[in-house]
């Protein structure tokens, strides 16, 4: 009976972890909207304005590291609600802000109590639900970043609508109402009773600041970042108990999935940064069309996380990952074949895509999760989390960069027209890429 109540608690945990995410993905895109309107109200350039969401992104990036590392050592259970917590408080200053550097200060502290819930959402499935259950575990709290994904426009485009834009602040205040629910489904498991090394948690920020500084904004961070890099692996080296188990990055399995992860991941940013792009200069939608454009692969991906889940536990991780990758071969083929055809068709290939790129997170969150001993499992998977926003970010910096070319021409030999011929040959190289990570993984498969 008690294993019965205990499976149920279980079950209702996973799907407040789930709301949870998706409030807290749209936390991250709901300010994407409105930049604009910032920028007018306090008289910004741009460059200034986008802090408001970079500096969310870097802080939320370096917390998820750090918060997965406190978990090895202190309550689940704490820590989420400590960051619950300090997300609200940031959501009302930021509601009452009446100058930019308020705004900002709201923002960052958002982060950093944001940030705790990507490292608790990892952690889940794999402390509370058995090696069988757990890629359904993680492909249901996917869910949350799928419909966190497609409600985020729609909430954005209707509050700035009807008031004022502060009023998006409100929204995440809604967590509140899940911390009676995690007080009473989450145990009170914490890891062995070892100190904490505070310097090497802050060189490792301060590296990952920098490096993601270099990559956003100057060549000259990155020099900084080599420095701390140094530093921070000449500390875990010395130090009586490091931030990182040196041991860890001797896990070759592990590091080889990290590495892979680091790939697919920059992949696949290219769909959530280059698609409005190309809605709006290929297919001449306006901004609101743009975001509905985009809903429907993100309602697709978020019925069908769960199966995915489901075949990682029934099949094994890597029938989801020739799925997966097979999905986004074809989604970045038809891409770059069709950038000209009418907007419907774009939704159905953007659709293979999503559901494609989220069961690739799924096989990498499980794979590197099966390499980990469980006194590394909160750092190693914070650190996956992290990675993956440094990732994102360097993508997108050389998508950036990509689309301001000028193409003529399409490197696609069934696609010759002049029209969208840049983003066509960027999904062309991506389809590429692909195809040749899925020859790799498949032949480095079999010689294991």
């Amino acid at each position: 009976m008690n294993q019965v109540l205990k499976k149920q608690g279980n079950e209702k945990l996973l799907i407040i972890m789930m709301l949870t995410v998706a409030l807290s993905s749209m936390s991250i895109l709901l300010f994407n909207f409105v930049l604009p309107q910032i920028s007018k109200e306090f008289q910004l350039t741009n460059s200034q304005v986008s802090w408001v969401t970079s500096s969310y992104t870097l802080l939320y990036g370096i917390g998820t590291a750090i918060y997965g590392k406190l978990a090895d050592r202190y309550k689940l259970k704490n820590l989420l609600v400590f960051g619950l917590l300090l997300f609200s408080i940031a959501s009302l200053l930021g509601f009452f802000s009446s100058s930019y550097w308020l705004l900002l200060v709201a923002r960052c502290i958002q982060a950093a109590g944001a940030a705790t819930i990507p490292a608790t959402a990892t952690l889940i499935p794999i402390r509370y639900f058995p090696l069988e259950k757990r890629g359904t575990a993680m492909g249901t709290v996917f869910i949350g970043t799928a419909l966190g994904s497609a409600l985020g426009p729609i909430v954005s485009s209707l509050v700035v609508s009807i008031v004022d834009w502060r009023w998006l602040f409100c929204i995440p205040l809604l967590l509140l109402l899940t911390l009676p629910l995690y007080f009473k489904y989450l145990g009170d498991e914490k890891g062995p009773n070892t100190s904490i090394d505070w310097l090497g948690g802050g060189l490792l920020a301060l590296t990952t600041t920098q490096i993601l500084l270099g990559v956003t904004n100057n060549v000259l961070w990155l020099i900084g970042g080599i420095i701390a890099l140094v530093l921070f692996i000449y500390r875990i080296s010395i130090a009586k108990s490091p931030f990182i188990q040196p041991q860890l990055f001797k896990n070759k399995v592990y590091i080889s999935y990290l590495i892979l992860a680091f790939f697919v991941t920059g992949i696949g940013y290219s769909l959530f940064f280059l698609t409005p792009l190309f809605l709006a200069d290929v297919q001449n939608l306006p901004v609101n069309m743009i975001g509905l454009a985009m809903v429907p692969a993100a309602a697709v991906t978020a019925l069908l996380n769960r199966q995915g889940g489901k075949i990682s536990d029934s099949k094994g991780t890597s029938t989801l990952f020739f799925i997966a990758s097979s999905l986004l071969i074809v989604c970045f083929f038809l891409l770059s074949t069709f950038i000209n055809s009418n907007v419907v068709m774009i939704a159905i290939f953007l659709i293979i895509g999503n559901v494609g790129q989220s069961f690739m997170m799924i096989v990498m969150s499980k794979s590197i999760s099966l390499t980990l001993p469980n006194e590394h499992s909160g750092i190693g998977m914070g650190l996956l989390m992290m990675q993956n926003f440094i990732a994102g970010s360097i993508a997108i910096g050389i998508y950036g960069k990509a689309v301001d070319m000028v193409g003529n021409s399409s490197w696609n030999p069934f696609n010759q027209l002049a029209i969208g011929a840049t983003f066509s040959n960027v999904f062309f190289v991506l389809f590429a890429l692909h195809a040749i990570i899925l020859i790799v993984y498949t032949l480095s498969r079999r010689m294991h």
